[in-house]
């Protein structure tokens, strides 16, 4: 079950990282020329930045889960 939960939550952290890259995508292929478009590439970077960092912080996080999971399980050495 705890293995489930891992790649579950690993899928999420690729699919939050995909989503930054999509948005960033967005503003790159915007056609206006005004000064929206900057204000995109900004909110597109910090967005894969973001989600870099959640992604890590989850990943992270699943682990230390599992690991303490494991840790609590009779008949497996520590």
């Amino acid at each position: 079950m705890v293995g489930m939960l891992q790649i579950i939550t690993y899928l999420l952290c690729v699919y939050l990282v995909f989503k930054g890259v999509e948005i960033f995508q967005l503003a790159l292929t915007s056609a206006r020329a005004d000064g929206s478009r900057a204000i995109g590439f900004v909110v597109g970077a910090v967005m894969i930045g973001a989600s870099i960092i959640a992604a890590a912080v989850f990943s992270f996080w699943i682990t230390d889960q599992a690991v303490g999971i494991q840790g609590n399980l009779p008949g497996i050495p520590r």
